[in-house]
């Protein structure tokens, strides 16, 4: 297996309590080269699978490999965009879910949903038209738009480079934490204990991160029943592509009759998963002896954003990454929704190992995930290309030049390359560096012109 391609494999597999041991059994393969960018985007995603496949071959109890392929990878990261229904490819952003300039920068808005769109427009003051949302942002600093946004219950991001969300409030309580939390709360037998069938879940999630992690379960043989709230159904294209293998109900919990019904169901599973905003839930009363909890937010349920809601693409835009896949004048995004998926896949993942360790300890679970801590992981934990470590400078006839490293060297790199030509040749030292003006044409005895000396 190759180093790179095992160490974001080991990171996830780490920080989800496995076995390092059980790493060996994942061999990798098909095509390379998928989901370019400038950030270890096939890294994560690879990652995320392998560990997730790993964490369903242990809890199954199988000696077999794990088989991870880079085009099925690739791929499935970008489900929604080789979805069709009838035929017809679905809409991926609504109109008014895009970049914008600001008037001293960018802000991206989310208004897929119709209750997000209504509170974009309200606090902007504009019609439902681009042109007005346009000029409304490019009036204001971006930050004065999302603070506005935000507080309307809508959903709009200024751009940030790294250095500016490092430095902020929210990035420094991202940075200080691990990219997910795994808890015993008690000494609660597991649900499930003496029950044949499958494994109940119960999904209370929306979008792309959370549905993808309970549609994983659902293919692995779990039965997931997903609730939505009646007068805010999930978009049907994102349902189609997520809800596969799932059955879905419409419960307003705000109903005495739809919360029995809600509370049996909860009773009655082994598992539950939630990925709407921090606080949104809890006045329901989710809890219960055995349960392993699963939730899931944009930025954690922790510092001045913990109450916000948030997608991929916001996330993207205010940590820092659409600046380093772009610049901070033209941002750009990561090839995929890679936050998304990839969170889904490790939420799925800490489910698996928080059952296989229940049933060997028991204890209710609770493990949480956030798509800014997926970010900062991805930034900050995997190997980077970075082109000006293999950058050099030096000077000559044609002047001062900057120019790529020799790739081709070996021990200490192409710097030594003059110093121990000799010894590895016959064993004789060579000079230290070449002579000034140019290298020695040995064969001919002639000089020949250096542009690098």
């Amino acid at each position: 297996m190759d180093n790179t391609v095992r160490t974001g494999t080991e990171l996830l597999w780490s920080a989800l309590g496995g076995d390092p041991a059980l790493v060996d059994r994942v061999e990798f393969g098909g095509v390379s080269g998928l989901l370019p960018a400038r950030l270890p985007v096939m890294d994560l995603a690879r990652g995320a699978v392998a560990a997730c496949s790993l964490a369903a071959v242990e809890h199954a109890g199988l000696p077999g490999p794990v088989r991870v392929d880079d085009g099925a990878v690739a791929t499935a990261f970008v489900s929604e965009r080789h979805l069709r229904v009838d035929g017809r490819a679905p809409v991926s952003f609504a109109p008014l879910s895009r970049f914008w300039r600001a008037a001293d920068g960018w802000v991206r808005t989310h208004a897929n949903y119709p209750h997000h769109k209504a509170a974009l427009l309200a606090a902007l003051g504009v019609p439902d038209t681009v042109e007005a949302v346009a000029a409304a942002i490019g009036e204001r600093p971006a930050v004065e738009t999302e603070t506005a946004v935000y507080a309307a219950g809508g959903l709009a991001v200024a751009l940030r480079t790294p250095g500016e969300w490092a430095a902020g409030e929210q990035g420094r309580e991202v940075a200080a934490r691990p990219l997910l939390t795994r808890e015993r709360l008690d000494e609660a037998p597991a649900r499930g204990r003496g029950r044949t069938g499958p494994l109940r879940v119960l999904d209370l999630t929306r979008v792309i991160a959370g549905p993808v992690a309970t549609r994983t379960l659902a293919l692995l043989g779990a039965d997931v029943l997903r609730i939505d709230p009646p007068g805010n159904p999930e978009l049907p294209d994102q349902h189609a592509d997520a809800g596969v293998g799932k059955r879905t109900s419409a419960l307003d919990l705000d109903r005495p009759s739809d919360r029995r019904t809600f509370d049996e169901l909860l009773d009655a599973a082994d598992v539950l998963v939630t990925g709407y905003r921090p606080g949104a839930l809890d006045r329901f009363g989710l809890g219960r002896p055995g349960l392993v909890t699963a939730r899931l937010s944009a930025w954690g349920d922790y510092g001045p954003w913990g109450g916000r809601r948030g997608f991929d693409s916001l996330v993207q835009v205010a940590t820092g990454i659409a600046v380093t896949e772009g610049s901070a004048e033209e941002p750009g995004a990561l090839p995929a929704q890679a936050l998304d998926h990839g969170t889904g896949y490790l939420l799925a993942a800490a489910v698996l190992r928080s059952l296989t360790e229940q049933r060997a300890e028991g204890g209710s679970r609770l493990v949480s995930l956030a798509l800014a801590q997926t970010g900062h992981w991805l930034t900050h934990a995997l190997p980077r290309y970075e082109p000006e470590r293999y950058v050099t400078e030096s000077r000559g006839p044609l002047g001062h030049l900057r120019h790529a490293l020799s790739p081709v060297s070996y021990e200490g790199g192409p710097a030594d390359w003059w110093g121990r030509r000799g010894r590895a040749g016959g064993g004789r030292r060579a000079p230290a560096r070449p002579p000034a003006g140019g290298h020695r044409d040995v064969g001919a005895g002639r000089r020949v012109r250096d542009v690098t000396a």
